[in-house]
């Protein structure tokens, strides 16, 4: 029997192996998917994580789930960790209005914001195309979305509202100005520009995003356009609000600027559940750090929360079905330094007593769902073990220092996919020759 003293409370790997092994379904199509969907049941919160941004497996399984999720038990739309405007943009496209590009490649181009490949990739590409096609027929406030919930996209979000204003709002466009007209000193990089700045004046441009945002709340409802770019304005609005005071809070340490983000992307998913009505019904792609209860990791003795955790808090009563995933060797898209060229990095294999090498030789190498349900009493499971984590950069060398999140992964997850070996995802801008389509695409959509 292998044992490791965590703590003074020792872990049996042997049982959990054991326990894996048991209690774990098969994983090699869609069909096998059959006990999810079953345990999903009328959540209206489902949510689908990633051990990496930069994995062809993640992305095609999320589709496939999400897939089965739209046409089986009618959700509504799929939020993303992508900026709202680049992912707006997929929205009008994948709902057939016109205008919204005569093609995926051409607005998968306009992704500019570095690490472009998160969502500029082909397996997102194909499922687009796929939402594309479903809606098709469908009557335009039946049309699933495709939204982004990240905090990020400042100057983007700006320049949208400026854009809408100038049709719309001349009065209120005269406060967007002033508002950008305040974060011009700051350049093209405002956010650490500005995060440094304000340590010395804290409010800033508070003030101004604070006045434009309430301007475009109390003037939403006469606005003449159609109700959701209507109701982009007001979101791309909030983007800057809570841009400003995370680019407020990055200068300090602690855990506020993870807040603030995940926070906002709560706040987005409450307000995309709103416009869509009270059937509404929601997936959300992000990764495994932002929809895995951060309660059951050592974010929660940092202070920190999540997405994961705030939707528990919060829905438990509509249901929240959180899915994590994770895989135990292979390759990935990353870079080794923040603006760093795109990379295919090899994945080594996981470290020893990782929840990603009990699962290895608990399912002999094959893929493996996870259901978490009969599981959380489980003693032998309420270890906190780590389980692996791969961001933007990536550099495998050090991962034993970096990569592993404490993880009591029943409490984490409600549900885990475990992939053997994986694959780096296709990007669409890698160069030189990026735009040419995968022999595989559309990857069985």
């Amino acid at each position: 029997m292998r044992t490791i003293d965590n703590s003074n409370n020792p872990i049996d790997f042997d049982e959990i192996i054991a326990l894996l092994s048991k209690t774990s379904f098969s994983l090699e199509n869609p069909n096998d998917l059959d006990p999810l969907m079953d345990y999903i049941g009328d959540a209206k919160y489902v949510l689908l994580g990633e051990a990496s941004h930069g994995t062809h497996e993640y992305y095609t399984w999320r589709a496939k789930i999400t897939q089965r999720l739209i046409k089986e038990k009618g959700f509504s739309f799929v939020a993303v960790e992508g900026d709202w405007p680049d992912c707006y943009r997929l929205n009008r496209y994948a709902k057939g209005y016109l205008d919204s590009g005569k093609d995926i490649f051409s607005v998968m181009d306009e992704f500019k914001r570095w690490p472009t490949w998160m969502w500029a990739n082909w397996e997102t590409a194909a499922f687009i195309d796929w939402l594309k096609n479903h809606n098709e027929n469908l009557q335009v406030e039946k049309k699933i979305g495709f939204y982004g919930l990240d905090v990020y996209s400042f100057r983007d979000s700006m320049n949208s509202i400026i854009q809408y204003l100038e049709k719309n709002d001349p009065k209120t466009l005269k406060t967007a100005l002033k508002a950008i007209k305040c974060f011009e000193p700051y350049g093209e990089d405002e956010g650490q520009s500005y995060a440094r700045a304000s340590a010395l004046v804290p409010e800033l441009c508070e003030k101004e995003i604070l006045n434009l945002l309430m301007e475009i709340i109390k003037n939403i409802p006469n606005y003449n356009s159609d109700a959701e770019n209507a109701m982009s304005t007001k979101q791309n609005a909030f983007v800057a609000r809570n841009a400003e005071k995370y680019y407020r809070a990055m200068i300090k340490r602690g855990a506020a600027s993870w807040n603030i983000r995940d926070e906002h992307m709560v706040s987005t998913t409450e307000r995309l559940m709103k416009f869509h009505g009270k059937e509404a019904k929601t997936i959300i792609w992000e990764h495994n750090t932002h929809i895995g209860d951060a309660r059951a990791t050592d974010m929660a003795a940092e202070g920190m929360v999540n997405v994961g955790q705030l939707l528990r808090e919060q829905y438990s009563s509509e249901g929240v079905i959180a899915v994590g995933f994770g895989s135990y060797k292979g390759s990935v898209i990353a870079g080794r330094e923040w603006r760093d060229s795109i990379r295919k990095i090899k994945v080594p294999e996981a470290e020893q007593g990782s929840w990603e090498q009990l699962f290895h030789i608990a399912s002999k190498g094959s893929n493996k769902l996870l259901l978490m349900n009969k599981l959380r009493e489980e003693k032998s499971l309420s270890s906190s073990i780590g389980h692996r984590a791969i961001g933007v950069v990536y550099n495998p060398e050090h991962e034993r220092f970096g990569n592993y999140v404490p993880t009591i992964i029943p409490k984490r997850y409600d549900a885990f996919i475990f992939l053997d070996t994986t694959n780096a995802l296709h990007p669409i801008h890698i160069q030189p020759q990026g735009n040419q389509i995968p022999e595989t695409y559309p990857f069985g959509m």
